[in-house]
């Protein structure tokens, strides 16, 4: 006994392993497409979605990945919008295998002169895994959701959620749901460590009463898979993410639709405490910054938070993986993922090889491997959320403080027939001054062509008709649009109208 005791004694001294921290990211990478010319959309059809467009986007997204981890990229990627490829081969794609004819080519060059139908054939995350290899963000493995839907659902699935991850994978399982894309979990390993994420795409129309009970099954199928895992073990370590659809505070920003998906029936919340009690609530991780700074995807004139992350009880506990307190983030990245004006930098159809990122930003979190071993210790945190939204429910776009001269389009440069209907000035700002046209709409005349002026805001419409007869001169910032055939500019801001 007496000579086990020095043995047991440095094994007891033996450091333990370092924490090892990680970035989760979260992105709705707007319509990654394929080019097999199969596919359910419009816009990616043959005719009109072409290689330069693909290369583009694919270049894009490695781009924004690239902003984490001092340009490694982040070790889990939660993907929604990702073609569901309409030419698959007989098996599962053995992605490897798939781009080894391809090694030692850049992507450039096979969607360029180097194009062919093994080209075209490639799935989008085969593709993208490419774009990834190529901006030096390397080791990374992909699974996609299953193109499966519950029973009831109205139409196939176009797109499907995947992750992108550099760790072991230990099991993968798609949840079908009603009317949205499959629900993907997949179990992960770090450092002896499993943890579980699940990525998502729920139903549509976040403002639309009409549709929440549609991301209410949403909701159900996710909360029926967390209540199952939750009841083998209270404190498992599971990140949920992805595009939800919904607010952070859907049931306070919308009262008129009573019960809402991700607030009563996934049981989304913010008291960052609430977590350490039993329980099967979950933190979002949307609480961790100011209202003011809440926002990921923009709509008539409001911020949303459609794109979320949210943690279990596990990740607090000093055992597995851990979140690290405070590091929930919004990548906005100017002139790569957002405007000038600080916005999301869409995607568009302009010029030859198309522009811009998302109409999402993506949102982030750190988390660490806790080497202790105690699941009955808690992390300590520095000004934990109690839930409460302060300010309003909605968190508005402050077009006002945007400096419009220096945003707007300097059109002294252009030539004086040159038209600015074209593609690339969408979205764009001008400073109007023209006269009003006679007509039921506001239209004015601007550099010898007619637009319609347009506000999302009623009041604004009706005090600029009131205001400009017909023959007056109308002076205004306006975003150039296109809306159903008819060029306009849009009129953000009262603080707009000069």
């Amino acid at each position: 006994m007496r000579r086990l005791l020095p043995a047991l004694l440095a094994l007891l001294l033996l450091p333990s392993a370092p924490a090892r921290e990680f970035t989760v990211v979260a992105y709705n990478v707007e319509n990654l497409f394929d080019l097999d010319g199969q596919a359910g959309y419009e816009d990616y059809q043959a005719s009109r979605y072409r290689p330069a467009h693909a290369l583009t986007k694919l270049q894009t997204i490695a781009r924004v990945l690239a902003q984490y981890e001092a340009g490694r990229g982040p070790d889990v990627v939660l993907l929604s919008e990702l073609e569901v490829d309409r030419t698959p081969g007989a098996t599962p794609p053995d992605y490897a295998a798939l781009l080894a004819p391809f090694a030692g080519v850049s992507l450039a060059d096979l969607l360029g002169p180097r194009f062919s139908p093994a080209v075209a054939d490639l799935p989008a995350e085969a593709l993208l895994l490419h774009a990834l290899h190529d901006a030096g963000l390397k080791g990374y493995q992909v699974v996609v959701a299953d193109a499966v839907s519950a029973p009831g659902t109205s139409r196939p699935q176009e797109i499907r959620c995947a992750v992108l991850t550099r760790f072991p994978v230990r099991s993968t399982r798609s949840h079908p749901t009603v009317d949205a894309r499959a629900i993907l979990e997949v179990e992960l390993e770090v450092d002896g460590a499993r943890f579980r994420v699940f990525s998502n795409h729920w139903k549509s129309g976040a403002s639309d009463p009409a549709t929440e009970p549609t991301r209410i099954e949403n909701a159900r199928t996710l909360r029926g898979r967390l209540d199952a895992l939750l009841a083998t073990d209270p404190q498992a370590d599971l990140i949920l993410g992805g595009d939800l659809n919904s607010q952070y505070n859907q049931r306070l920003r919308y009262p008129r639709m009573g019960r809402t998906a991700i607030n009563d029936v996934l049981g989304s919340q913010g008291d960052e405490l609430a977590v350490r009690r039993p329980g099967p609530g979950l933190y979002n991780l949307w609480f961790e910054l100011p209202a003011a700074q809440r926002g990921s995807d923009t709509y008539r004139g409001e911020w949303g938070t459609l794109i979320h992350l949210l943690v279990s009880r596990g990740l607090y506990d000093r055992a597995g993986v851990q979140y690290i307190d405070n590091s929930f983030a919004v990548g906005i990245f100017p002139a790569l993922n957002a405007d000038a004006k600080g916005l999301p930098l869409r995607w568009e159809f302009t010029r030859p090889a198309g522009r811009g990122a998302s109409d999402h930003f993506p949102v982030s979190a750190r988390f660490r491997t806790v080497p202790d071993g105690r699941p009955d210790q808690w992390v300590e945190l520095r000004n934990p959320s109690d839930g409460r939204t302060t300010g309003t429910a909605r968190r508005t776009i402050n077009y006002a403080t945007f400096d419009l001269p220096r945003l707007a389009v300097d059109v002294s440069r252009l030539a004086p027939a040159a038209s600015i209907r074209t593609e690339q000035n969408k979205g764009k700002l001008f400073r109007v001054e023209g006269r009003v046209l006679p007509g039921e709409r506001l239209m004015v005349e601007f550099r010898g062509e007619a637009y319609d002026v347009w506000s999302f805001d009623e009041d604004l419409r009706r005090r600029l008709r009131a205001d400009h007869p017909a023959g007056a001169t109308l002076r205004c910032y306006g975003e150039l649009g296109l809306y159903r055939d008819r060029w306009q500019f849009v009129i953000q801001d009262p603080a707009w109208v000069k």
